[in-house]
């Protein structure tokens, strides 16, 4: 199932890193890595960087280790089991945090979006990619079959990164029904 969902979510991956720049050695946070494919990406766009990987799954963690075993290896990638709601990292320390389809699966996300906050940067980015928008009838049939889903619209997405703190919300749909939303992290602003 892990090696699917990385197969699977490749075109949207590939779509939503469009809207993401990082320096060469830039810090980032994948939330929800899974296997551990947009780890993989995050590294290549950050050469000389470091990128992190979160996952409630112990499988996910392990296949998402195993792929990235040689930056792993090299001390630029570190995979972590554990939950949103209470990142492990430091406060203000990454470039990005990414979330491609997980939103989705997380509890209390005003609170994930809270925690994402305080690891970023002031001036950070936040990048949410999701195949479904809500804008469609067949996300109805995704929350039907998977338990604990939640599909959230673009407006409501907004809202709540507003709540957290975030500014310079930034919403990208494509003809696909796909959602990309990019949020910044203010520059100097306290918490």
């Amino acid at each position: 199932m892990v090696a699917m969902m990385n197969l699977g979510h490749r075109a949207l991956a590939r779509w939503g890193m469009k809207f993401l720049t990082l320096p060469a050695d830039g810090k980032v946070l994948d939330c929800g890595c899974g296997g551990g494919a947009n780890v993989k990406k995050l590294l290549k766009k950050c050469p000389q960087g470091v990128v992190k990987g979160i996952d409630y799954s112990p499988v996910s963690v392990a296949k998402a280790r195993e792929l990235n075993e040689q930056a792993v290896n090299d001390g630029r990638c570190v995979i972590w089991q554990g939950s949103v709601e209470q990142i492990i990292f430091a406060k203000d320390w990454f470039d990005a945090v990414t979330a491609f389809e997980t939103v989705y699966f997380w509890p209390n996300l005003h609170r994930c979006f809270r925690e994402v906050y305080r690891v970023l940067k002031p001036g950070g980015t936040f990048l949410i990619c999701n195949e479904c928008s809500g804008d469609t009838d067949k996300d109805d049939k995704w929350t039907r079959k998977i338990e604990g889903m939640t599909i959230y619209k673009d407006v409501q997405l907004k809202a709540l990164l507003e709540q957290a703190g975030f500014r310079d919300i930034q919403i990208h749909k494509n003809n696909r029904g796909w959602l990309c939303v990019t949020a910044i992290k203010p520059a100097g602003n306290g918490e």
